[in-house]
């Protein structure tokens, strides 16, 4: 089947376009705090996740975007920055199991920094139109589980009152929006709108059928001995043009079957 989420790319864009507005009436509202501009790279830098309707979203539009060299540049920037978040999630999970607060380990992975694949040669984003929802956000105050964060570059100040984006209201959104779409293509997989990715995996994989949930996983092949089991035994070369099997008469069947079990060396007897 052909795989069209286009009904629910224009709900997302709805979204997306939300948050444009409310940066831009928050940028209003700052003055001169927010200091975002073209060459600025301090979000893509952060770390964060995509729900599965931004990893699809962000997947389509890489894919239509970019081919050859370019694109394999940008996928082994992804592997590699794939590579590293990897290790940081593992780090703090060991951390996590070694009594390391939560709050923490959050602020702890609010300092990490790994660079966007996306994130061209020129400190530029190779996608900027199709940027996730986190990218259009930073740069004014947000909020997440209570817990205030503002870009290390902008000019708010700790402790002061700012007008903020509740980031968790926008997340639960994007969640619902996840599973609304796991649901009409019928995933077996029940918990796929929950899934989060960053933003290397969702450039890296490939959201088939079967990743999907659409498809039955692919069984790897049994060997088939069939055919080894009705070829016929090999005839000696004194067996000339004889056209019978091995049964047929008692010197090919004892040249054909003639197996030493032990052999005389090993202190058996030869049949």
């Amino acid at each position: 089947m052909s795989l069209d989420f286009t009904e629910f790319f224009k709900k997302y864009e709805a979204i997306i376009g939300e948050a444009d507005k409310v940066f831009e009436t928050v940028k209003a509202q700052s003055g001169d705090r927010v200091r975002c501009k073209e060459g600025c790279s301090d979000c893509c830098h952060a770390l964060f996740d995509l729900t599965l309707i931004e990893a699809l979203y962000v997947n389509h539009h890489f894919n239509s975007a970019y081919s050859g060299l370019e694109r394999s540049r940008i996928l082994d920037r992804a592997d590699e920055a794939d590579r590293a978040v990897h290790k940081f999630k593992r780090d703090m999970f060991k951390a996590s199991q070694a009594g390391t607060s939560t709050e923490d380990i959050l602020r702890e992975a609010a300092r990490a920094k790994v660079r966007c694949p996306l994130l061209d040669d020129d400190d530029l984003c190779a996608l900027y139109a199709r940027r996730p929802v986190t990218c259009r956000i930073y740069g004014v105050p947000t909020a997440i589980g209570g817990a205030a964060h503002t870009c290390g570059r902008s000019g708010f100040e700790p402790g002061g009152k700012y007008p903020t984006v509740f980031l968790d209201k926008l997340q639960d959104r994007l969640y619902l929006l996840s599973h609304e779409l796991a649901t009409a293509i019928g995933s077996r997989y029940r918990e796929l709108g929950a899934v989060l990715v960053p933003l290397s995996m969702a450039l890296l994989t490939s959201y088939d059928e079967e990743y999907l949930g659409l498809a039955a996983p692919k069984a790897e092949p049994k060997p088939d001995f069939s055919a080894a089991l009705l070829k016929e035994p090999v005839k000696d070369e004194a067996c000339g043009s004889c056209d019978k099997d091995s049964s047929a008469c008692a010197s090919c069947k004892e040249k054909s079957f003639s197996i030493t079990i032990g052999g005389p060396d090993a202190g058996g007897k030869e049949d």
